[in-house]
């Protein structure tokens, strides 16, 4: 039996019709190959990357906008109405199509319009071929519309570009060749464009209309208003050439459309390409609730954010090891980045049932390890990778953990041994950006001048806001729990561990200079100007870590500090309110944004962390997953069905940054698993023989 769909996110024409609530949310749906489709529920532009197909044309994350709208209108004989909504540079929002929506809701992931006048009712769904740079749009008469005699149809005009999707405006030439694609009567019922030039790839995109004929043209739209764009301190003007229009019969028994595709062959009918959509995400569904038994019961928003972790996940094949895979940090401007992926796997992939995908990811990232080190940035086709991140190797680590736990592959962990010893060695001796062992206490130092190593990377030009150099808390907690962990595997494997049980036990007890005697931790030691006192939400991370290096009273300690300072309804703030650089709002151009990144901002990921501390210090499972609950509302706002970068740093917390984000939705995902683990451990309630030796939080 198919698992049903969850419907999670639904909005009536208080939201639907109302221009500012519309337009603040969005869907977006990933084809598991780094391409995307997205938009806003009023079907408006405002953000340059917004368009129905963005496609990779230089592999692997080249991304391209080549299709950026279909504006349908609904004609009934000698009437008609727009069901879209265009913003323009004057200021005028022409057409208004948007106060014709009735309702608006997630199937799922696919975004589903209902369009209500008098006693007409059009449904429309967009959808996106999994692993193929090709998007559906598509139409029918909703239920109980009476078509009887009245001549129903649809003209959709096709907007189609071929940019870079983070460049709106007018820094590239699109002229391509428009030809026609007729049916075996003749008819016209598609184009295709092809061209190439030096400012981008090749590409051939076919526009197919199912369901009725296409009428080519070739018109420049000028003057499309980006507002999100320009708030983000960015060119917020566009343009689009209107390339085709279609003119599709209504009916309440079969869907027409429109076919956007840059694969080759024949195109399938809506309808079959609308069931196979709907199939994968069922089956997504499936495979987490087979091996994950605690999603068997879980609330639909639980469910939602399963779907949700799957749109992050991307192919990325590499010479030596085609299944190679990767994850995608955030929609829409993210590609795959090392310390980012390592945070989120357990929660998008161990949580959802999908331990061959972590396998292949951390495979892939294997063949990046240099100097000890992982990429920060993972390198597109041709790009050198950037390796400034001091954390991400030893997060490269703690991802080996949760996988070995998960799936009990020793021989996997016997392959990645070496390498992973590799990287403790260079952490010894020394690698790029001053980051190496101190002797002294068996903690890493870490920093030079202008460069950003820690997951508080904000950096406008050459000012690095919050430079953190020295010896940064969490980045010691994960050296403590990786050199714990590679001390366990060699003993496991028959290796020498006696090293890895020395350098353990010495930074165990540096790590406890962190310790202030006012409660909480120091955010770094051994800085230029000493040891840093302000109080930031990365000590949670010594104690929600697997092995943490504190014991039990300083573990609450900073709990307690955390959670009556940082700790909001969605994540933790990256400053306190209390201190002269916080900033409460993430706004203004790039430099504003960058300063108030991690100066007060709040952070999703966090609260996965946070949860699993307050459960270790205070042993309630129910109240533990009872802070994560807020997300569940957060789903029906901004990133329709995932989860959000930031929110503001003070109330109500409007949520900012990429409206969806990869180590969000798998932190939330992965502490809500595990504290479920443990209550149903609490509770006896255990699905599967292995269930009660695996209760425990924080000993998988």
């Amino acid at each position: 039996m198919r698992a049903d769909l969850p419907h999670v996110v639904r909005h009536g024409r208080a939201v639907c019709g109302d221009l500012a609530q519309a337009e603040r949310r969005e869907w977006w749906l990933a084809n598991g190959r780094g391409g995307h489709a997205g938009g806003t529920v009023a079907t408006t532009l405002t953000r340059s990357y917004h368009g129905l197909l963005i496609a990779p044309l230089a592999a692997p994350l080249g991304r391209y906008l080549m299709v950026a709208k279909a504006d349908a209108t609904l004609v009934d004989g000698d009437r008609e109405w727009p069901l879209f909504t265009n913003r323009w540079t004057s200021g005028a929002i022409e057409p208004r199509g948007h106060v014709h929506i009735e309702s608006f809701h997630l199937d799922g992931r696919m975004p589903v319009w209902t369009f209500a006048i008098g006693d007409l009712r059009v449904e429309q769904r967009i959808w996106v071929e999994r692993g193929a740079e090709s998007t559906y749009i598509a139409f029918r008469l909703a239920a109980g519309t009476d078509a009887a005699e009245r001549d129903l149809h649809l003209r959709v005009r096709l907007l189609a570009n071929a940019r870079d999707h983070h460049d709106p405006g007018g820094s590239w030439s699109f002229d391509p060749i428009i030809e026609p694609l007729y049916d075996r009567d003749g008819a016209t019922v598609g184009i295709t464009l092809h061209g190439a030039g030096a400012d981008r790839p090749a590409y051939c995109l076919r526009l197919v209309a199912e369901g009725g004929t296409m009428v080519p043209e070739r018109t420049w739209i000028e003057a499309f208003d980006l507002p999100v764009e320009r708030d983000r301190g960015l060119a917020a003007v566009d343009r689009h050439l209107a390339v085709a229009t279609a003119h599709l019969d209504l009916s309440p028994r079969q869907w027409v459309g429109i076919v956007a595709t840059l694969a080759e062959g024949p195109t399938p009918a809506l309808a079959t390409a609308l069931g196979r959509f709907r199939d994968h995400d069922a089956a997504v569904l499936e495979t987490a609730r087979a091996a994950v038994p605690e999603l068997h019961d879980a609330p639909p928003w639980i469910a939602q954010l399963v779907l949700a972790a799957d749109a992050f996940l991307f192919a990325r094949p590499l010479p030596d090891r085609p299944e190679g895979e990767s994850v995608i940090a955030g929609y829409p401007w993210f590609g795959d980045w090392g310390r980012d992926t390592m945070i989120a796997l357990p929660g998008l992939t161990l949580a959802t049932g999908r331990p061959r995908t972590a396998l292949h990811i951390l495979e892939a990232f294997a063949r990046f390890v240099d100097r000890g080190m992982l990429p920060n940035h993972f390198p597109g086709q041709g790009d050198a990778p950037q390796y400034n991140s001091v954390d991400a190797a030893l997060w490269y680590v703690e991802a080996w953990r949760a996988y070995v736990a998960a799936t009990g592959d020793r021989e996997a962990l016997a392959r990645v041994v070496p390498l992973l010893e590799e990287i403790i060695e260079w952490y010894c001796r020394g690698t790029r950006h001053g980051i190496g062992l101190d002797p002294a206490d068996g903690l890493l130092h870490a920093g030079e001048a202008g460069v950003q190593l820690t997951w508080m990377d904000a950096k406008v030009g050459e000012w690095v806001v919050t430079p953190r150099r020295g010896k940064p808390v969490e980045v010691n907690a994960l050296w403590v729990n990786a050199l714990a962990l590679m001390a366990q595997w060699a003993d496991d494997l028959g290796r020498d561990a006696r090293r890895y049980h020395d350098l353990a036990a010495r930074a165990q007890t540096g790590f406890q200079r962190f310790v202030k005697r006012a409660g909480g931790l120091f955010d770094c030691l051994d800085g230029p100007d000493g040891a840093d006192p302000t109080v930031r939400p990365n000590q949670i991370l010594a104690v929600s870590l697997h092995h943490s290096p504190l014991d039990r009273a300083t573990q609450g300690r900073v709990v307690a500090e955390c959670g009556r300072i940082l700790l909001t309804s969605y994540g933790l703030r990256s400053l306190a309110p209390t201190d002269p650089a916080y900033r409460p709002h993430y706004r203004g151009g790039v430099m504003e944004r960058d300063a108030a990144y991690h100066q007060g901002t709040v952070w999703a990921w966090l609260l996965g962390p946070y949860a699993i501390a307050h459960h270790r210090v205070h042993g309630e499972a129910v109240a533990a997953q009872a802070l994560l609950a807020p997300i569940g509302d957060h789903l029906r706002d901004a990133g329709l069905g995932t989860v959000s970068e930031i929110f503001d740093g003070t109330a109500p917390h409007s949520p900012c940054g990429a409206p969806a984000q990869a180590w969000s939705v798998g932190c939330i995902l992965e502490a809500w698993v595990r504290l479920e683990r443990a209550r149903r451990g609490a509770t006896g309630e255990h699905d599967h023989p292995h269930a009660a030796a695996s209760a425990a939080l924080g000993h998988g």
